[in-house]
């Protein structure tokens, strides 16, 4: 497969396919995946960018000779200094920031500019920087960090409904850098009775509480499928259908009448113990243009926003929950740690007898870092606003027009002392006008304030408990 090639069916439907995860039936090989790092849309073109899965650091950069993606070990052979902190010089090669070396997209050094002039050591194997195989899909760049002669040969975890009638969906997406491990939140994701209780005032409702019966229709090592009968809200919604494909996404997907069809989708990438990255992607195919039409002018920073509170919902917790279970044996005691006594936990047990059967812990012999305090756990901005385009741009627009506003203020509190020495001067209209024009600029950097503060950090007391 071509670096950074778009994906399509066909490309899954070799014969000569390799099973996900590598082909030791016996053990999970996390490095034999396909793994999403980025939305296309908040790569930038014009400088390196970082990314760490697996506890291996990346860089991506945009090869503007070749016009794709390339993914690079974030390692220069020279001194081993991060390429991510480097530059893409103006003839489009990526520079090492501490000599200068520079490599093209194949990852062959194309010049040291120590080396005497002649010479070819930039020509060695040595240094040359590990090249890794990418592709798109689903507006998305993959990678594979293992190896390279399998990644052709290995399905990538691809939303097969969302290859049909692709003009038809809109979708709301979404990302976030969370403080738990992969395997942790595809669990949460996996059991939808907890929408009602742990999202109650954001997307659930305590009232909608119901026994949930589950039934798991298929399963083996790429995976499962399940299948919710009465489906959520009570019925109301219809029936649900759940997939897991394995390691690293899931989605539910469900048909009604009064929304029409919908899905939750969820990748899981794994960045190191305790941390993953979270690409929400949620389509819809509406009953009604009307609701399609409102969201497509719904700013994307502004549905962040929303959606980083739901995410923040129950990431305290979860943060906390693997780390019990952790002391209690983990995954191969799940069992005895948790209990588990009605069909609504069946795909969290499905879930973890996958991870025991196929031996597919995530970093099973490391320990957990030190849990952060509650305002590290719900912080925004490194976790999201400095990746997301949208949302580092909104909050440029904030700040200026902040600061903007807080000139006006300015301006208008020191008229207040001319206002006052020509007041029998002046048109009784003015003092009016000076007074509402203060108020509105007064409540527009307050309200600024608190928007901007959204960018940064998460409320500390969720929907539920107000």
């Amino acid at each position: 497969m071509t670096l950074a090639e778009p994906l399509n069916k066909k490309d899954q439907n070799t014969s000569q396919s390799l099973p996900i995860g590598g082909t030791d039936s016996d053990k999970f090989n996390y490095k034999e995946v396909w793994y999403p790092l980025f939305f296309l849309d908040d790569l930038h073109k014009d400088k390196p960018n970082p990314f760490t899965l697996l506890e291996e650091d990346l860089v991506i950069w945009w090869d503007k000779m070749e016009q794709q993606w390339r993914v690079f070990a974030d390692m220069c052979p020279h001194r081993l200094a991060p390429l991510s902190s480097g530059r893409i010089n103006d003839h489009g090669l990526l520079e090492c920031p501490y000599h200068g070396w520079t490599f093209s997209g194949k990852g062959s050094c194309e010049s040291i500019p120590q080396q005497p002039s002649g010479e070819k050591r930039h020509q060695s194997s040595r240094a040359c920087v590990k090249s890794y195989p990418s592709a798109i899909a689903h507006d998305m760049l993959f990678v594979y960090i293992g190896n390279a002669d399998n990644a052709p040969l290995t399905p990538m975890p691809i939303i097969e409904p969302l290859t049909e009638n692709e003009e038809k969906w809109t979708i709301l997406k979404t990302f976030r850098d969370i403080p738990y491990d992969a395997l942790t939140l595809l669990e949460n994701v996996l059991d939808a009775s907890h929408v009602s209780y742990t999202h109650h005032g954001t997307v659930g409702n305590r009232k909608n509480a119901a026994p949930v019966e589950l039934e798991v229709k298929t399963t083996d090592r790429q995976g499962f499928t399940g299948f919710w009968a009465e489906g959520p809200r009570k019925g109301t919604l219809g029936s649900q259908a759940t997939t897991f494909i394995a390691p690293n996404l899931m989605w539910h997907d469900l048909t009604s009448k009064q929304l029409g069809r919908t899905m939750t989708v969820v990748y899981a990438t794994p960045i190191s113990k305790g941390k993953c990255r979270v690409f929400a992607l949620f389509p819809f195919q509406f009953a009604s243009k009307i609701p399609q039409f409102f969201i497509k002018l719904t700013p994307q920073w502004y549905s962040h926003l929303n959606q980083n509170t739901i995410l923040e919902d129950d990431q305290i917790f979860l943060h906390y929950q693997e780390r019990y279970l952790d002391k209690l044996g983990g995954s191969e005691k799940f069992n005895k740690a948790f209990y588990l006594p009605t069909k609504a936990d069946l795909f969290v047990s499905e879930l973890r007898k996958w991870v025991i059967k196929y031996n597919a812990d995530l970093f099973p012999d490391q320990k957990f870092p030190e849990t952060p305090n509650h305002d590290q756990l719900i912080e925004r901005y490194y976790s999201h606003t400095q990746h997301c385009k949208s949302c580092s741009n909104a909050l440029k627009n904030v700040k200026k027009i902040r600061f903007t506003t807080l000139i006006i203020l300015g301006i208008l509190w020191s008229l207040i002392p001319v206002i006052f020495l020509y007041i029998d001067n002046l048109p009784s209209g003015i003092i009016t006008i000076v007074s509402i024009i203060n108020l509105i600029s007064f409540a527009l950097y307050l309200y600024l304030g608190k928007l901007e503060a959204k960018f940064y950090h998460g409320e500390k007391n969720p929907s539920r408990n107000k």
